[in-house]
């Protein structure tokens, strides 16, 4: 009973995705919703996803237990864009308690927990800091050699007159 709710929510998410709707005419398609779907389905279905809530250790064998047909290597990466995200990592960084799918408290975060969830986060600002840096310096060498390129066609439009 359970695999038919889960077959029929992972097709009504199908069915809203309109990027979704031309893969999902292959059978191969529909049987293996993409992680990205995966995760909107997991957010409307459990509080823990929908609030941003740090998850219990071993939260994929939550999932698994209430949906044992879902595609393994899917839901894992479909938990792997949901903890990457820079809300979760936020919520993480501060967090003292985990929870469970239901979004009932359960054991602490432990502080090397929230330090990887700190570095994670510095390490991405740190990383869009250098390429916009890298952005703006690109622009800058552009400009600076377009300036040159037009000073040179004028010395070489004065003197050809000239000459």
């Amino acid at each position: 009973m359970k695999s038919m709710n889960t077959t029929s929510l992972v097709a009504e998410s199908a069915d809203t995705a309109a990027p979704a709707t031309p893969a999902a005419a292959t059978p191969a398609a529909s049987a293996v919703p993409s992680a990205r779907t995966l995760l909107k389905q997991f957010q409307q279905q459990f509080p823990a996803f929908r609030d941003c809530l740090p998850l219990a250790i071993g939260i994929d064998k939550q999932i698994l237990a209430r949906m044992p047909d879902l595609d393994r290597k899917t839901m894992r990466t479909a938990l792997g864009i949901h903890t990457g995200s820079l809300r979760y990592l936020r919520a993480m960084e501060k967090a003292t308690i985990r929870f469970d799918l239901d979004g009932v408290a359960g054991a602490e975060v432990t502080d090397v927990h929230r330090a990887h969830a700190k570095e994670t986060l510095q390490q991405r600002f740190k990383k869009e800091a250098d390429r916009k840096k890298a952005e703006r310096d690109a622009a800058q060498l552009a400009e600076a050699d377009r300036l040159r390129q037009e000073k040179l066609l004028q010395l070489a439009s004065k003197f050809s007159r000239n000459g």
